[in-house]
């Protein structure tokens, strides 16, 4: 494997046996995989374009697949052999569409990446397309190719979460079919490529806009709001993550049950949204950065849901308490499909939960531009 995509990567330069995240080989090559079905899934987008041709669907699932494959988000072998085999039926589905509309589709090397039925055989198709896969390219070319890659990474992450709250723009999707097709087939001089990551920058600030809309649209812009780091007595769970219609409807649906909820790491802004903060058993925050998760979710007395990303390798004292759900994923802990959180409740309602009330200290979240600016 190879994959240095992450600051925290061996050397400074690269993990080659393991990932420093927890990532396997066979999980990086299924990856490295699933990116080059995504160019070729955006090659046929962008001459559907071409002639009229277009499909939501298949945007939606760009940004979802692309997002799976960034840094502590899914580390799943079994889901990218989904995320994969469904990526090729969309792509044979649109190249098809975009033949009978008169258009041309037409892959390097004359013929798409066919997925073998086997995880071992998925496994060295992605070994072959591995971003160290061409060592004779120019060093520099090469590394504004990776750069963009891991930018339309990050924009896919922010245009995911948009999108689950309904804010769209179909020139960020254009943009991300446009920049993977030319990952594909463009044989371009080095200033094109800067251009091209230069671009990818401006199309990512529009994608934290439509986060940014999406956020404040749904749940109103955060106010001043004094958040609690103790504990309070009764059943618990704790949400970690960025998802935060994942973190609403949960705390619609532990309503009355006598649960408390918790944010985790980077969920504590969520305090101060009013469209959250107005449910009275959304209680505090525990623990501290994502990264101390092992020892944080090992002393939480309750049910973890982790939502989009920042799952390290769940440890054996707590993996029975924890979930996950969206994109992200674990090998054999439990993911939750289709926002039905019951297996979440019933496990907390089956752990003890804090004891006793602890008075901690408190933060305030909320200093957003409305309460800045005015």
């Amino acid at each position: 494997m190879f994959c240095y995509q992450c600051e925290q990567t061996a050397k400074g330069e690269g993990c080659t046996k393991s990932g420093v995240c927890g990532k396997q080989p066979d999980v990086a090559a299924l990856q490295d995989l699933l990116v080059h079905t995504l160019t070729e899934l955006s090659h046929c987008a962008v001459e559907g374009r071409k002639v009229g041709v277009a499909d939501h669907d298949m945007n939606v699932f760009t940004v979802e697949a692309l997002f799976a494959t960034l840094t502590n988000v899914d580390f799943d072998p079994e889901r990218f052999v989904e995320l994969i085999n469904k990526c090729a039926t969309l792509r044979d589905t649109l190249k098809d569409k975009v033949t009978a509309a008169g258009g041309k589709v037409d892959f390097p090397g004359g013929a798409s990446i066919q997925p073998e039925q086997t995880i071992e055989g998925l496994v060295k198709q992605g070994e072959a397309v591995s971003l160290d896969a061409k060592p004779g390219a120019d060093p520099d070319i090469r590394s504004l190719q990776h750069t963009l890659l891991f930018g339309l990474k990050g924009v896919a992450a922010y245009a995911d979460h948009a999108q689950i709250l309904g804010q769209e723009d179909q020139k960020v999707y254009d943009f991300i079919h446009d920049a993977l097709d030319a990952l594909l087939t463009a044989n371009m001089p080095l200033g094109d490529w800067l251009a091209m990551v230069l671009k990818c920058g401006e199309i990512n600030l529009r994608a934290m806009e439509l986060l940014d809309a999406a956020h404040t649209g749904t749940y109103g812009h955060p106010v001043p709001t004094y958040v609690p780091l103790g504990a309070k007595k009764g059943k618990a769970i704790l949400v970690s993550g960025h998802d935060l219609k994942d973190l609403e409807e949960l705390l619609k649906q532990t309503e009355g049950k006598g649960i408390n909820v918790y944010t985790h790491g980077e969920m504590l802004p969520c305090h101060g949204y009013p469209g959250l903060k107005k449910y009275p058993h959304f209680y505090g925050h525990y623990g501290t950065a994502w990264q101390n998760q092992h020892k944080e979710f090992t002393e939480f007395p309750g049910a973890i849901l982790m939502t989009t990303n920042c799952i390290q390798k769940p440890q054996d004292n707590y993996k029975d308490n924890i979930f996950t759900a969206g994109i992200v994923g674990w090998p054999d802990v439990h993911h939750i499909t289709g926002k039905d959180f019951s297996p979440v409740i019933n496990r907390t309602l089956a752990l003890p939960g804090f004891a006793a009330d602890t008075n901690g200290k408190s933060v305030m979240v909320g200093f957003a531009r409305e309460t800045v600016m005015g």
